[in-house]
């Protein structure tokens, strides 16, 4: 296999879940370029609809709520039933809320648990049967600067976070020696309509981010999506267990 050949995607079948917008509408971009077809999931289906227009012939979705967690044994016998073995599974829907910690109700640290880490531990879960029993896989996580240093404002996102680094390793240590490989990416503060929306609410916020990022700029999108074919190529086949920081130095900062 040559060099262009390891970072092709060429007959793999991936998931996105949340891949109707943003991070995850360009991480599937990225994917269909490398040559994969891709199934997205998500909550409304007019979104999906869309992107599944402009993705092309290679591109699929399914409506889906991953916090239904007792339809996702279903939804994965579905997508491989009717669109072949998932080969690749990355976990990118999640949500936020900054909110000071005092002000947090149960509920919504709940919430946010279910979405970031139960969820996604659920999904994985039934991914990871197929996968290991065709001992061949690759599953990514979507993780944060706030698992890397303490954010104020984001008790219960940063904790999912958090607690999804450390489950990433164990996964690792579990599913690799059956060739399914877990790592993660850690996005830096990249340039989406939430994020530009929360900044123009916290200007200061944007400022403190930008001092600490030495590229002194904000990431793209695409930057997920590429560091995503990466990580689920044969390019990558002896990496395994890590959090990739796409952040322009930000988690290295000062």
């Amino acid at each position: 296999m040559n060099t262009t050949q390891s970072f092709s995607l060429e007959g793999k079948l991936a998931l996105v879940t949340g891949g109707g917008t943003g991070i995850g509408l360009a991480t599937t971009q990225c994917l269909v370029e490398a040559g994969a077809r891709v199934v997205i999931t998500g909550r409304r289906e007019e979104m999906l609809k869309e992107a599944v227009d402009t993705l092309g012939e290679r591109a699929y979705y399914v409506v889906n709520d991953v916090t239904d967690r007792a339809k996702l044994p279903a939804l994965v016998q579905h997508i491989e039933k009717t669109c072949g073995p998932i080969d690749i599974l990355i976990n990118n829907a999640g949500i936020n809320m900054k909110k000071p910690a005092l002000d947090v109700t149960d509920e919504e640290f709940d919430r946010i648990l279910m979405t970031n880490l139960n969820a996604v531990f659920s999904l994985t879960r039934e991914c990871a049967r197929h996968m290991i029993a065709r001992r061949s896989g690759s599953i990514l996580m979507i993780s944060s600067m706030a698992a890397y240093y303490g954010i104020d404002r984001v008790a219960a996102y940063g904790a999912s976070k958090t607690a999804l680094e450390g489950m990433i390793k164990i996964l690792a240590s579990e599913f690799s020696p059956h060739n399914v490989r877990i790592n993660a990416i850690a996005p830096g503060f990249i340039e989406t309509p939430m994020f530009l929306k929360a900044m123009n609410d916290d200007p200061d916020r944007l400022r403190r981010a930008m001092s600490r990022t030495p590229m002194a700029r904000l990431g793209a999108p695409k930057d997920i999506g590429l560091a995503a074919v990466f990580l689920s190529s044969e390019a990558a086949s002896f990496i395994t267990g890590v959090s990739l920081p796409v952040d322009g130095g930000n988690s290295i900062g000062f």
